[in-house]
């Protein structure tokens, strides 16, 4: 038998969203048992690497109604309207509260919280820390969620699978991989809180930790998986690493120029330029890149992002990080010289299907986060509407499984389950002696999603890339993990992260060879329209053994029709 630990929540990952989450069911409840399961130290999470901002409505001159229009418009009409209003609802006072946590927020000459310009947004409500945001907002959180005596931390634990039994959620399983050993997880309430999966590309802002774990958990437990189709591309990922470069450096009047040392932006977006929606952005720079008027460079064509005209003092003010990255890992400083960039994989805005409450369909299962689509952003999210999602359906996901957990039992967990589970892992995948090699597999599925499950998409190239990641899958049955200690066995950890980036890449292809039009980051060069008519819809993915199974569900819309979306 596998030993046992109990909580009455456990949330899985230390992000920006389950550090929130956490915090608000501690607060509800003092005697709320809590653990919080991260296969990193929590500041290690990727929310760490948020620059920009965090979207809310603090000013005058700008409303709750703006921001939601905006996001609607933003989602290219994708995103459901009553989750919306909600969320611009609830964000400012996510603002105010981390502000009494300590925040450190940039100040304007008043002693204001100071906000910026960001793209897709009609008015600067990106509230700032220089463009360390999400360093200094986890930092916030974690210290915050560290002054709680029942909340307990499990650092560099690796969660594998989701245990529901009668279609209720009952635990998890989970390796710590100081020992080797897998235990058992018992919960009343389950959060799901592990972030998105852009290290399924090669050019990508993302942490090497972002795989997807949570949403596969999820998808093969039975929980289907929402518009994963819509994968968000950032314009502005610095060549050659695919650091991200703040939309910030835009925010705060950085230009995108071609070879010709054009503004092009004046051909795709002429009322926004270089602050339009992130995917307006990338397929612009794309075109410039295809029609040949990209910057030559050892990496191939690029884009320049000009700060110069900035001044140092504003640079150093206002984007200190992005001038000691660009100068350390691209040798360029932007005081002096533009930045090479080009679009890179940056954000999932599908992911686990839940409701306006984080609910699922697995009672006393949340998600929240990036993993979770709640539909806020729909087939494009806006800059800055992320970490304001994760503190927002954070709170959310962690009032909702406090008042759960406070109701309801701890549930019995198949024994035979959990044992299975093990011999998964260790027989199965680590035992196995085959003659693949994990990186080499790993490496051709970022390849196959890089080539043609990019910024412009067609037909025939998601049809091959399916059918090789589905060879791909195959190919994984005969691998072999070359680490054989149990003890902090990276071969291991990078071994299950692959397994579940193999199906989170089956459903997105799937989804996006599916839908015939184009919509927000979903581009179709063979149908190049936006259709309302047939595809006004949520795509669902369900996890069969043959691959996923599409179902669709109607978007919510309260006030804004679908409109022409020009910038």
């Amino acid at each position: 038998m596998l030993e046992a630990l109990s909580h009455d929540i456990v949330i899985v990952g230390a992000g920006m969203a389950g550090l929130r989450a956490a915090i608000t069911a501690a607060e509800i409840n003092d005697k709320i048992d809590i653990g919080v399961i991260s296969k990193v130290y929590p500041i290690r999470s990727h929310s760490v690497c948020a620059q920009g901002g965090t979207a809310a409505m603090m000013r005058d001159g700008d409303s709750y109604d703006l921001h939601a229009w905006d996001t609607v418009k933003g989602s290219d009409f994708l995103a459901d309207q009553d989750v919306v209003e909600f969320f611009v609802k609830k964000a400012p006072e996510e603002i105010t509260t981390l502000e009494h946590w300590g925040c450190p927020w940039s100040r304007t000459e008043e002693g204001k919280i100071n906000q910026r310009p960001f793209g897709g947004h009609s008015f600067p409500r990106a509230c700032f820390a220089a463009d360390m945001t999400g360093f200094h907002e986890m930092h916030t959180l974690d210290g915050k969620a560290k002054t709680y005596p029942n909340i307990k931390f499990y650092d560099e634990w690796f969660v594998t699978s989701l245990m529901i039994e009668k279609n209720a959620a009952a635990g998890l399983t989970a390796i710590e991989l100081k020992t080797g050993e897998m235990s058992v997880f018992r919960a009343k309430a389950i959060i799901m809180a592990t972030g998105g999966y852009a290290r399924v590309y090669e050019f990508t802002t993302f942490s090497h930790t972002a795989t997807g774990d949570g949403m596969t958990m999820a998808y093969r437990a039975g929980v289907p998986l929402k518009d994963m189709e819509f994968i968000q591309f950032h314009p502005t990922g610095m060549v050659p690493s695919g650091i991200l470069i703040t939309g910030g450096a835009r925010g705060e009047g950085g230009y995108l120029v071609n070879a010709k040392s054009e503004r092009f932006m004046k051909r795709y977006a002429p009322e926004k330029m270089e602050l339009a929606p992130r995917d307006i952005v990338s397929r612009a720079e794309t075109t410039e890149i295809q029609e040949g008027n990209g910057i030559e460079g050892p990496h191939g064509p690029y884009i320049a992002l000009d700060l110069r005209h900035l001044g140092e003092e504003k640079i150093n003010e206002r984007l200190p990080l992005i001038r000691d990255v660009a100068i350390k890992l691209s040798g360029v400083d932007p005081v002096d010289e533009p930045i090479p960039i080009r679009p890179a994989a940056h954000y999932s805005m599908g992911g686990i299907h839940a409701n306006i409450k984080t609910e699922t369909s697995v009672l006393g299962f949340y998600a929240a986060g990036e993993c979770a689509c709640l539909n806020v952003h729909g087939a494009n999210r806006l800059g800055t509407n992320s970490t304001s999602d994760c503190l927002v359906f954070g709170a959310v996901a962690g009032e909702e499984a406090a008042k759960f957990a406070l109701s309801h039992d701890l549930r019995d967990f198949s024994q035979e389950k959990a044992l299975a589970e093990e011999r998964r892992i260790f027989d199965d995948i680590w035992g196995r002696e085959g003659d693949e090699r994990i990186p080499v597999i790993r490496d051709e599925l970022r390849r196959i999603m890089s080539e043609r499950v990019w910024v412009f998409r067609k037909e025939d190239e998601l049809k091959s890339a399916l059918n090789e990641v589905r060879e791909l899958k195959e190919r994984f049955k005969n691998t072999r993990v070359e680490d054989r200690d149990r003890q902090f066995n990276t071969g291991l950890v990078g071994a299950l992260q692959l397994d579940f980036t193999l199906d989170l890449s089956e459903v997105t292809i799937a989804g996006a060879l599916a839908r015939t039009e184009s919509r927000g980051a979903h581009t179709r060069l063979d149908y190049p329209k936006r259709d309302d008519e047939n595809w006004l819809k949520h795509t669902l993915g369900h996890y069969t053994k043959d691959g996923p199974r599409l179902a669709y569900i109607p978007v919510t819309i309260t006030k804004w029709s679908p409109a022409v979306r020009a910038y």
